[in-house]
Order: structure tokens, then C-alpha cells, then sequence
């Protein structure tokens, strides 16, 4: 069980209506609105991925954010989240948008 203080790493897939809705916008504002960082792009099959990382009471508020809210114009139908593990430091200084 992981501590609200413990740094966690995510990876994240997010299926539905996600492009073309500023879903990666809205994402990169929620993680630094819960001071997050990591990095959010479209993929060629139509879905959103990137990586999340920070305290683990974030990162868990950020995967029910991912799962169930979105963008005001997004459908999510599912959320996928793998790789996570602990990590001693953060890799990213921010939350950025891929292109």
C-alpha cells in the first residue's frame, strides 16, 4: 500500500472521445493544478497516453480524474494505467503537452 507522501510513476492510456476535444489540454491543467508532472500526447489509434508522477494521493486523485471527468467535451470510455512504481525522484520538471 502506498503512502499519501511516496513518489509514484504512472503510465496512462485514456480510450473514447479524446481528441479534438482539448482532452490534452485539460489534462496538463489538472496535473499542475494538483502539482503533478509528466507529459500527455495523442496517439495514431485515437487515444491519449503519457506518464504522471508525484505524490501518490495526487496521482490517484489525477487516475479518478483521467477515468471519470475529462475534458467538458471528451466521452471517456475506458482508462488504462500500467508501469506504476515508486520512484525515489521526479523525471519531468513540469506537465507538458507532446505533439
Amino acid at each position: 500500500m502506498s503512502t499519501e507522501q511516496e513518489l509514484l510513476s504512472v503510465d496512462y492510456e485514456v480510450y473514447g472521445r479524446v481528441q479534438g476535444v482539448f482532452f490534452r489540454k485539460h489534462t496538463q491543467s489538472e496535473g499542475q493544478k494538483l502539482g503533478l508532472v509528466g507529459w500527455v500526447q495523442n496517439t495514431s489509434a485515437g487515444t491519449v497516453q503519457g506518464q504522471i508522477q508525484g505524490p501518490a494521493g495526487k496521482v490517484q486523485q489525477m487516475q479518478r480524474w483521467l477515468r471519470t471527468t475529462g475534458s467538458p467535451q471528451s466521452r471517456v470510455t475506458k482508462a488504462e494505467f500500467s508501469n506504476e512504481r515508486a520512484v525515489d525522484k521526479l523525471d519531468f520538471n513540469d506537465f507538458r503537452v507532446v505533439r
